[in-house]
């Protein structure tokens, strides 16, 4: 595993998990929505957002979250191994409802300046919104795409259990060519 792409739908906890793959492996981790959100919540042109993609999964080895379709091309051709975060309905709303409370309470940075607020949230174009609009229709679609790229490995992870304990069994050596972590 020298590239690798965690998928998810919204708030399954994709960045929580590349963050801690990254640290466990030493690896460089990239996050899609830092690259697509610039601030006051507008959507980087997609020339500006696929450059970002592809400098970031050029490198030798890195760990990058996130299920934009815009740049499907570049990290999943790229990576040599998929984690899927497929978790039930239940988990992932739940999941997002404290995150997004959490976020909003502490009123926490997200991206290029931008913070979440509650009502956003709870109206038609909030998260929540996009959980429900995404949530099962990743679900069937994964296996859909997953064929297109067989070169994949892929890691299905169907619990935040199963995941702690896939993450607990990964070490820095179990990949021995892996490159020094860039700064």
């Amino acid at each position: 595993m020298r590239r690798i792409l965690v998928v998810g739908t919204t708030g399954s906890g994709k960045t929580t998990l590349a963050r801690a793959i990254a640290a466990q492996l030493g690896l460089p981790h990239g996050e899609q929505d830092a690259w697509n959100h610039l601030p006051g919540w507008r959507e980087a042109p997609l020339d500006q957002f696929r450059a970002r993609v592809d400098a970031f999964t050029a490198q030798p080895a890195w760990v990058m979250d996130g299920n934009y379709g815009k740049a499907r091309d570049l990290g999943w051709t790229r990576a040599d191994t998929l984690v899927w975060l497929d978790y039930p309905g239940q988990v992932v709303f739940w999941r997002l409802l404290r995150r997004t409370l959490r976020r909003v309470l502490t009123r926490e940075e997200l991206w290029n300046g931008n913070r979440e607020r509650l009502w956003e949230q709870l109206t038609g174009g909030g998260i929540f919104a996009w959980f429900f609009r995404t949530h099962w229709r990743r679900r069937r679609e994964t296996p859909e795409l997953l064929a297109q790229f067989p070169h994949l490995r892929v890691v299905r992870l169907r619990s935040p259990r199963e995941a702690e304990r896939w993450l607990a069994s990964l070490s820095p050596e179990a990949a021995p060519d892996l490159p020094p972590r860039s700064a």
